[in-house]
């Protein structure tokens, strides 16, 4: 259980400094308790307290970090079980599977897609994650060899280590060098020479149990070894029992503080079925509840895209609402004399207004004002889309220098601020816009400036 706020006050020295950014140590240790501080902002607090708050401070799932410098993965640092209870910290990741056995032109393909599916959607690059190198046939060298294809074509790509030798292992997070792989698996037949790698190499190791009971008494042990760093892997291979050990896992992580089970999961769809489309449906369901890595066989844009926008939507904090960045968004290639548009940052809003746009056909500029997430009314309401600020961002946004009309489409229902808005912006012809973003392509199709 996390330490109070009075708990970690009578541990820092009570200089109530503010080098530390808050004004008194009585605040700071607030902020610590409630995970708002860390505690080594504090220049004057000790080794020993730093490592004793922040070991009661963790989440009751362990965050693991792989890869490196502008390439980390990081899963796990959870510490709800339902997402409206606060959030989901580390949205699952997504890797695709290369063996020994592949022939070239299957590793290159999958390898390919992994670099090439990437999407941008709300400002933010969605992708797949992680590559699986599986060794499959005890040849170091023919491991290697693979693994080192895949550094050399997907530099950002964490790296999963799959071999049932602890000295191929070692041979391939040394290849891995700074950037750190997962290390899979420890078993109960081997898990001391995996852990000897592991600590060696000072890499995440994974554990695998024939059951959830069995991985749980491994996970123990190791730890007992001085193991901090664990994923785990409960040795389900079919839907039913894997859902089922994700519930438990992160139950009894949550719920019961149990540390055995306090670590991030790692799935295998792939060895669910042979069927893609089955592959996707299982992974899914894995990436709702509550799988930290889903290793699928392969990744085909219709497959993947589904799957990271439901990531998208699961791992976004819902108290905040998702926005777009403030900007000039061109459409169908606009031109000087094109339309010029303006709507809020609320990404809901714009992906409806952008797509009739779109959909129009009509070269447009779209300005996007930041509103803070809320919508057009909301934030009218709120004084976050008022005709200052409208003007100032116009002013300001270089859309002048783009443009040799000065006309302004806003949206139909912020028709009762033209007036002020031509007096804040007086080089400038306010136009109304239809009220339904539904109504924007023939009003586009028909729409001329003025003046």
């Amino acid at each position: 259980m996390g330490l109070t706020g009075i708990e970690i006050l009578k541990m820092l020295p009570k200089k109530n400094c503010g080098e530390c950014g808050v004004p008194t140590c009585l605040a700071f240790a607030m902020k610590v308790a409630a995970g708002q501080e860390d505690i080594g902002a504090c220049p004057y607090v000790s080794d020993e307290v730093k490592e004793k708050v922040g070991e009661a401070s963790a989440p009751p799932i362990r965050t693991i970090t792989l890869g490196s410098g502008e390439h980390k993965f990081e899963v796990g640092g959870e510490t709800c079980l339902y997402r409206h209870e606060k959030r989901f910290e580390h949205p699952t990741g997504l890797s695709v599977m290369v063996t020994t056995e592949m022939n070239d032109d299957e590793v290159s393909a999958r390898l390919s897609r992994f670099s090439a599916l990437r999407y941008d959607r709300v400002g933010v690059e969605l992708k797949a994650d992680l590559v699986a190198v599986k060794d499959e046939g005890g040849d170091g060298e023919a491991f290697s060899s693979l693994l080192e294809r895949v550094r050399s074509q997907c530099p950002d790509a964490a790296i999963i280590l799959m071999s049932e030798s602890a000295g191929i292992l070692k041979g391939g997070a040394e290849a891995c060098g700074d950037h750190k792989p997962l290390l899979y698996a420890a078993t109960p037949a081997n898990a001391d020479n995996m852990a000897a790698v592991a600590k060696e190499m000072d890499c995440p190791l994974a554990v695998r149990g024939a059951t959830i009971g069995e991985t749980a008494e491994l996970s123990e042990k190791l730890q007992g070894e001085g193991l901090k760093d664990l994923v785990l892997d409960t040795g389900a291979r079919t839907m039913k029992a894997v859902f089922e050990d994700q519930v438990v896992c992160r139950r009894a992580a949550i719920k019961h503080k149990y540390k055995p089970l306090g670590f991030p999961t790692i799935t295998f769809p792939c060895e669910m079925t042979r069927d893609s489309l089955t592959e996707a449906m299982i992974t899914s369901v894995l990436i709702a509840k509550y799988a930290g890595i889903c290793v699928l066989s392969d990744n085909h844009g219709d497959i993947l895209f589904p799957l990271l926008l439901e990531r998208l939507n699961i791992f976004t904090d819902p108290q905040r609402p998702m926005v777009v960045q403030e900007d000039i968004y061109p459409i169908n290639g606009p031109e000087e004399n094109s339309p010029v548009l303006i709507t809020c940052n609320f990404s809901l809003t714009y992906f409806i207004v952008s797509g009739e746009i779109e959909g129009s056909k009509v070269p447009s500029w779209l300005l996007i004002k930041d509103t803070e997430g809320l919508s057009v009314l909301t934030a009218w309401a709120a004084g976050k889309f008022s005709a200052d600020l409208i003007a100032q961002f116009v002013k300001k946004s270089g859309i002048e220098e783009k443009v040799k009309h000065r006309s302004l489409i806003i949206p139909g229902y912020l028709a009762s601020i033209k007036g002020e808005l031509e007096e804040e912006l007086p080089d400038w012809k306010i136009q109304i816009g239809p009220r339904e973003a539904s109504h924007l392509p023939p009003y586009l199709k028909s729409w001329k400036p003025e003046g």
